[in-house]
């Protein structure tokens, strides 16, 4: 402890600010990690969006077709459309589900770095009274 006293108050000015340096980098780096976790999450969903819709119209399109031609030897041909149409949208409206559910995961607040960022403003106001 005898070479702290040795400091003068410039080298110490100079740690405070050095240290604080390294800690705003070490928060925006959480930052940036946090960040790329929420878009990795978000862009999950959105490919599940994305082929929830595709499907769901390619679906809706060829089991409207077969089922229509299979239907319609019972029914009236648009009953049997009418049907087809609403199974193909039942399928999209689970997909569409799906990747919605996933999506509602995503969080833009960032708590690991608001929780830090706290605790380094907590922790700075003492020093800085």
């Amino acid at each position: 402890m005898a070479g702290a006293v040795d400091r003068s108050i410039a080298e110490i000015l100079t740690d405070i600010g050095r240290h604080a340096r390294e800690i705003v980098r070490a928060e925006f780096r959480l930052a940036r990690l946090e960040a790329q976790a929420e878009i990795k999450t978000a862009g999950q969903g959105a490919i599940l969006l994305a082929a929830g819709g595709t499907v769901s119209l390619l679906a809706l399109a060829l089991l409207s077709m077969a089922g229509v031609y299979l239907l319609a030897t019972v029914v009236a041909v648009w009953i049997a459309a009418l049907i087809m149409a609403a199974v193909g949208a039942a399928i999209g409206g689970l997909l569409i589900t799906a990747g919605l559910k996933h999506m509602r995961k995503v969080t833009l607040t960032m708590p690991r770095t608001v929780a830090a960022i706290k605790e380094t403003v907590e922790w700075a106001k003492p020093s800085a009274r």
